[in-house]
């Protein structure tokens, strides 16, 4: 029978609570770059909005654009704000299970 080697485990150990360390301070900063990540999302629906609505103010003026341009850019922004919302729906759902949770 093999016989388990407990000095090779516990010299793993230390390096485990310096790892965890090590990330909980990392995460402080992805917290920052989870902010920025979503503001630089929003900010792109945003801008396929303003784009789709740009193009199809062109079209009804009569200015020369291409239909098939005016509707990629309608769906363009119809898919990200359709994500935009499941996201969110997502993560309300995810917020009232974890208020559900009892302690």
């Amino acid at each position: 029978m093999a016989s388990i080697n407990f000095p090779a485990v516990s010299n793993v150990l230390p390096t485990t609570n310096a790892n965890a360390a090590a990330v909980s301070t990392t995460a402080s900063d992805k917290s920052k770059s989870f902010a920025t990540f979503l503001k630089d999302s929003l900010n792109k629906v945003n801008q396929a909005q303003n784009e789709s609505d740009s193009l199809t103010t062109k079209l009804a003026k009569g200015e020369n654009i291409d239909l098939s341009q005016v509707m990629i850019a309608s769906q363009k922004a119809s898919i990200t704000m359709q994500a935009t919302i499941e996201i969110r729906n997502k993560a309300v759902e995810a917020y009232q299970e974890m208020m559900r949770m009892t302690v």
